[in-house]
């Protein structure tokens, strides 16, 4: 069995996503993303990533025969293609430090066939951040989160201990005060290394393993 991207254009009717997702269901697909926006006032696609397909052409086929589906066609999945995502936020200044370390370490492991890419968001603010950690276990594909300012706590590391509680991601952040550096992986002073050790943390060709750190966890 193999894993596909579908796209998928259809007209825009109110039952057509059920109609869909009824049909990859039938043929005992897994779906494990999607995102539909509308193109026009008439038009939407919806793109699908999908698992355990056991005969795509019959799958394909069977789509076409929904009334308003109007085009499918396949694609290489958004994981082949881009691989894992490291997500960065906090003050614009050590984002961008944190940004440099990583993509120069991304960059050595993707010659060798690793796929890694580098997200940032520069943010201040207590609430803001708190919900832009808790959004992390929305995106597809995140691997590692690094946070970089020069104090957090409170609702920022209540945000943080849930996303480690329910999902399996790395959390690097600056070593700052505040409670944050209590409820992460790994606790770094150096903004660019920081960086390299989430790309290292995370990296099939990198010989690392950031739980044997917990318990030491600052550097």
């Amino acid at each position: 069995m193999t894993d596909y991207a579908i796209t998928i254009k259809t007209d825009e009717e109110k039952h057509v996503l059920n109609d869909i997702t009824q049909m990859l269901s039938n043929h005992d697909v897994n779906i494990s993303y999607t995102h539909l926006f509308i193109d026009s006032k008439d038009t939407a696609t919806i793109d699908f990533e999908v698992e355990d397909v056991e005969d795509i052409d019959k799958l394909i086929e069977d789509i076409k025969k929904i009334p308003e589906v109007i085009s499918v066609e396949t694609n290489v999945s958004s994981n082949d293609i881009y691989g894992k995502r490291i997500v960065v936020m906090g003050g614009g200044a050590q984002v961008s430090q944190v940004a440099s370390g990583a993509i120069s370490e991304a960059d050595r492991h993707n010659i060798r066939g690793e796929r890694i890419g580098v997200d940032t968001i520069p943010l201040v603010g207590e609430q803001d951040i708190a919900e832009a950690v808790a959004g992390v276990a929305r995106l597809p594909r995140v691997h590692a989160l690094v946070l970089a300012g020069s104090l957090m706590g409170g609702k920022i590391t209540e945000s943080v201990k849930k996303l480690k509680e329910e999902n399996d991601i790395k959390i690097i952040s600056l070593n700052m005060p505040g409670s944050i550096t209590e409820a992460v992986d790994l606790v770094v002073t150096d903004p660019t290394q920081a960086g390299v050790m989430a790309v290292m943390a995370i990296a099939d060709t990198a010989v690392f393993d950031i739980d044997r750190l917990k318990g030491k966890n600052k550097f």
